[in-house]
């Protein structure tokens, strides 16, 4: 099993940037595929970006691509998100989670939300305008 914790979110003018951060505690962290998703109030949780195991595979969503970077840290248990240019449209509870899926990961099961068994409390990132 394994417990996340987000921090790194706040309040950014339009076109700044952020760095979520991850943290883990537990073992074998390598063997969990990591995403982060978002939840805007009124809207449903959503995809932004994946990362395989090794952290050498990632996955975005469109509006995430060519502005935001995920990446890991396995000596740390560690995953960050990379956000820059962010947008108004951007503000969302941020959550980061973990799949223990043992095994070849399909590359929709990245974008599943249903496929994570493990989740953050999330991180609140306001964007104003």
């Amino acid at each position: 099993q394994v417990q996340l914790v987000e921090s790194g979110g706040g309040l950014v003018q339009a076109g700044g940037s952020l760095r979520l951060s991850c943290a883990a505690s537990g073992r074998a962290f390598s063997t969990y595929v990591v995403g982060w998703f978002r939840q805007a109030p009124g809207k449903e949780r959503e995809f932004v970006a994946a990362i395989d195991r090794s952290g050498l595979s990632t996955y975005y969503t469109d509006s995430a691509k060519g502005r935001s970077t995920i990446s890991r840290d396995n000596a740390k248990n560690a995953v960050y998100l990379q956000m820059n240019n962010l947008k108004p449209e951007d503000t969302a509870v941020y959550y980061c989670a973990a799949s223990a899926r043992i095994g070849p990961y399909s590359t929709e099961s990245y974008y599943a939300s249903d496929d994570y068994d493990y989740w953050g409390q999330g991180t609140q990132v306001t964007v104003s305008s």
